[in-house]
């Protein structure tokens, strides 16, 4: 069941996206906001952080927050993630993870835990295709975490339960580069196929170039030579 933060995200999104809220518009105060959508101001700020993540809009400091969806993201000013966490680390850390658990996911996996993935990955081409980016991160997020689960290790699969919020965010920042917003669906379907055949050394390579891509669409090259 899609959380009361989630709910709230897609809702504004419907506005933005419908033209309701057009790009530079302010939204509304968050009291205004709360008390319209009927959820806590805790959950209205948990909503606005997804939105910003995912391009839709931007948080200014005494300001307000404006819509920039339809407008062109901008690398140099990407949203922390929880704790703070700055999205190079973000991505560094999982650079460093899950190629590990998608090796051994390709290694162990069942047919029927197969499906799971591929189901998965079918929801999310559908949101996409809905032009449901709230929804289409969720996925995203579920076939990560899925991932970790299926490898077989329960410390890695702690450790992805542990960083969720963290993970979550930095795979809603690809879907800001409007261009690119079918990217990541394609490259989990190249982690897919050598899942499939079983390859567990070009399973983990498909998960490194898929993190590598996804980081360059935000301006960030954490391979860079140093």
């Amino acid at each position: 069941m899609p959380s009361v933060s989630s709910i709230a995200a897609q809702s504004l999104q419907r506005r933005i996206t419908s033209g309701e809220l057009p790009l530079g518009s302010a939204l509304p105060s968050q009291r205004e906001l709360a008390d319209s959508l009927g959820i806590s101001r805790a959950s209205l700020r948990e909503a606005i952080s997804t939105l910003e993540a995912l391009g839709l809009v931007r948080s200014q400091a005494g300001k307000g927050v404006y819509v920039t969806w339809g407008g062109k993201a901008d690398p140099d000013h990407l949203p922390l993630g929880p704790s703070a966490m700055p999205p190079e680390a973000l991505f560094e850390f999982r650079y460093a993870l899950e190629p590990a658990w998608t090796s051994l996911t390709a290694r162990r996996i069942a047919p029927e835990q197969y499906r799971v993935l591929e189901n998965c990955q079918l929801a999310m081409e559908n949101a996409l295709h809905a032009g449901d980016l709230v929804s289409a991160s969720e996925l995203d997020l579920q076939f990560h975490l899925s991932l970790a689960s299926l490898s077989g290790n329960p410390a890695l699969a702690a450790v992805a339960r542990q960083f969720t919020g963290q993970i979550a965010h930095s795979l809603r920042l690809p879907f800001a580069n409007a261009s690119n917003i079918w990217a990541p669906a394609d490259e989990h379907r190249a982690i897919l196929g050598e899942i499939a055949a079983g390859n567990s050394s070009a399973a983990s390579q498909a998960m490194r170039a898929h993190l590598t891509a996804a980081a360059a669409r935000v301006g960030i090259d954490f391979c860079k030579p140093a």
